[in-house]
């Protein structure tokens, strides 16, 4: 080979070698390039996963109920705040809903759902242990369901946890308000028709004395039923949301007792009763509806007095205005008392506290006290109880400062106006 030929070889192997190296380096440069606009779609999705996570997490702790993921193994992969709350701040992620749930009737709609698959919705209650009182129940609907977009191989469910004791205590109490009127209303009519049956059927109409006894009877238990009906729309009233439109105008709480003592002043005579009413101002003057405050007024000393059916039993009323501006009313007796175990019921409707009455007394609706309660929490104010058997039972009401307002030339006007209504 010659000289020129070997020459061009070398140079053509050279000029191969080089085109090789650009190759090599292009290529390494495309991965380069390719790698790093790899790691920005993955740092984009990264990104855009993390923003849709916090998204939905917004979104789940907005909600009221309380909401887990769960995989196949029941494990809970996410909880919203909600959740988290329900059980008190304990750590829940990452363990099961045996474990966290302590109560094995909530966890059993979502064992159902693991197992079968199927959208589970179940109404669970739960009874306060040791409480035989329903307002203390609670009740949720427990709703699970797999989440369709899940693989086969690794499904997730979802579970929601709805609070829904509000409306399971409010229907029982409708129940019961309507068992127990109905029972109320049953005991009178039945001794009135009684009775009617007797003079009717066994002719003792012809018998003045006798017919007249009847009646007498009768008309007692015509007015139990009339004060059952008038009290159950009183708190009808209280309870469907029109305690909002209280006629809320000021009027001096001095006239509204004279009212009430005035109405009650037959019963107070016939006790030998002592009533005896404190007060720092007398001209003082609170904003509220009358017609309510007459009512709680009158219940509270008529509880008094039915219950202490003796001679000589001192009442006492009492109003004044705390260092903090709020209001304090208070009545109480030196009756019987109260005894602790009934304390705490007291204010239920229908219930009573009744270990002294013979068989000529009519017994009292029982609603009294719920009255009481439901009319002051309607305007904003608080009623407590306490009783020392034989030496003093005393219901204090306290109301906010709002609720006194400065004297008003038109007051007496007011007291008027109310006295006519509650008339």
């Amino acid at each position: 080979m010659t000289e020129p030929s070997v020459i061009l070889a070398v140079l053509a192997a050279l000029a191969a070698i080089i085109a090789l190296t650009l190759v090599a380096f292009r290529l390494r440069r495309a991965r380069r390039e390719f790698i790093q606009e790899v790691d920005a779609w993955k740092l984009r999705l990264d990104l855009d996963l993390q923003r849709a996570r916090k998204e939905r997490d917004l979104l789940l702790d907005a909600l009221d109920e309380a909401f887990l993921l769960i995989n196949r193994d029941a494990r809970i992969l996410f909880a919203n705040r909600a959740a988290k709350e329900m059980f008190a701040g304990r750590s829940i992620i990452d363990r099961t809903i045996e474990d966290v749930l302590l109560e094995r009737r909530l966890a059993a709609p979502v064992l159902e759902c693991l197992e079968t698959g199927e959208n589970t919705i179940r109404r669970v209650v739960l009874r306060r242990s040791g409480d035989d009182e329903r307002p203390g129940d609670s009740a949720w609907v427990v709703d699970a369901a797999r989440i369709s977009e899940t693989p086969d191989d690794a499904p997730e469910f979802r579970v929601v946890f709805r609070d829904v004791s509000p409306e399971h205590q409010a229907e029982q109490i409708r129940k019961d308000f309507v068992a127990n009127a109905s029972h109320e209303l049953r005991t009178p009519l039945a001794i009135i028709n009684g009775y009617l049956e007797n003079l009717l059927d066994d002719g003792l109409v012809s018998d003045p004395e006798l017919t007249k006894r009847f009646l007498k009877v009768m008309r007692k238990h015509t007015e139990r039923i009339s004060r059952i009906v008038e009290d159950m729309l009183v708190i009808s009233r209280l309870e469907s949301g029109e305690a909002a439109a209280l006629k809320l105008k000021p009027f001096k709480i001095r006239s509204c007792i004279s009212d009430v003592l005035e109405r009650l002043e037959a019963m107070i005579q016939a006790q030998k009763a002592r009533v005896e009413i404190r007060m720092d101002d007398e001209d003082l003057v609170i904003n509220g509806d009358r017609f309510y405050w007459t009512q709680v007024l009158f219940n509270l000393v008529e509880n008094a007095l039915k219950q202490n059916p003796r001679d000589g039993l001192r009442v006492t009323i009492g109003c004044h205005r705390r260092p903090d501006e709020s209001i304090e009313i208070w009545v109480s007796d030196d009756g019987i008392g109260i005894p602790s175990t009934d304390l705490a019921h007291i204010f239920r409707r229908f219930y009573r506290v009744e270990k002294h009455h013979n068989q000529d007394q009519i017994k009292g609706t029982g609603l009294g006290l719920s009255i009481v309660k439901r009319a002051v929490e309607a305007h904003h104010g608080q009623i407590d109880v306490a009783s020392t058997p034989g030496e003093d039972t005393r219901f204090t009401i306290t109301l906010p400062p709002d609720a006194e307002v400065p004297p008003h030339p038109d007051a007496q006007n007011h007291d008027d106006s109310g006295a006519a209504a509650s008339a």
